[in-house]
């Protein structure tokens, strides 16, 4: 097989591919505004959630070690 055949090749499967991708973009649906803001409101909520967890967790361990280590 020659080199421009397979760059053909190459070219033709990397079209088909954003051609399909471009199609399958089109069949979502996509969320309007007010569902948007409250699943923004849930992320942000839960992300808070998961760092006051961690931050006292944090502290826990910290001062378990400096207990340890005394």
């Amino acid at each position: 097989m020659g080199f421009v055949t397979r760059m053909k090749q190459s070219f033709s499967s990397t079209f088909s591919f954003f051609s399909e991708s471009w199609g399958e973009l089109r069949k979502v649906k996509w969320p309007g505004r007010k569902e948007l803001t409250s699943y923004t409101i849930v992320v942000m909520v839960t992300v808070v959630f998961v760092a006051i967890y961690f931050t006292i967790l944090d502290l826990i361990i910290s001062e378990l070690v400096r207990l340890v280590t005394r």
